[in-house]
């Protein structure tokens, strides 16, 4: 399914119409432009406990992000004096496939750090409205 026009709006009402697309969509109430149109596809392969998928481009769609399962792993961690020691974190594979021809990689390296540094940032509370 299609939430057009996702990026005009805020993580509070793009939440709100996954909610409403996702019951639609298991109760057979989708309307067939809300099954295509769509340009950036966020997909959860990680619900099936998949790590890692490389997704593919269904045309006019520029790129398509998956979200792996959420694991345990022990990384190398770096304490606020530089010490370094090994910690267990929550990690996720977040796959990104796009269309070269209308997306340059440097601009994708940089939305994918973004993703990654707001992840670990964890700070949602202002873009939800709480």
């Amino acid at each position: 399914p299609v939430i057009h026009n996702a990026g005009d709006m805020s993580m509070g009402a793009l939440a709100r119409a996954i909610a409403d697309i996702a019951d639609r969509s298991r109760n057979g109430g989708l309307k067939p432009d809300e099954l295509s149109g769509g340009t950036f596809t966020i997909t959860n392969i990680g619900s099936q406990g998949a790590l890692f998928d490389t997704p593919i481009l269904v045309p006019p769609q520029a790129a398509m992000l998956g979200t792996g399962a959420i694991v345990k792993r022990p990384v190398v961690v770096e304490d606020e004096t530089g010490n370094e020691s090994i910690g267990v974190r929550s990690m996720c594979y977040l796959p990104l496939t796009y269309d070269h021809r209308l997306v340059d990689g440097a601009d994708a390296g940089r939305f994918l750090k973004t993703i990654k540094h707001r992840l670990e940032e964890g700070a949602f509370e202002a873009d939800l409205g709480l």
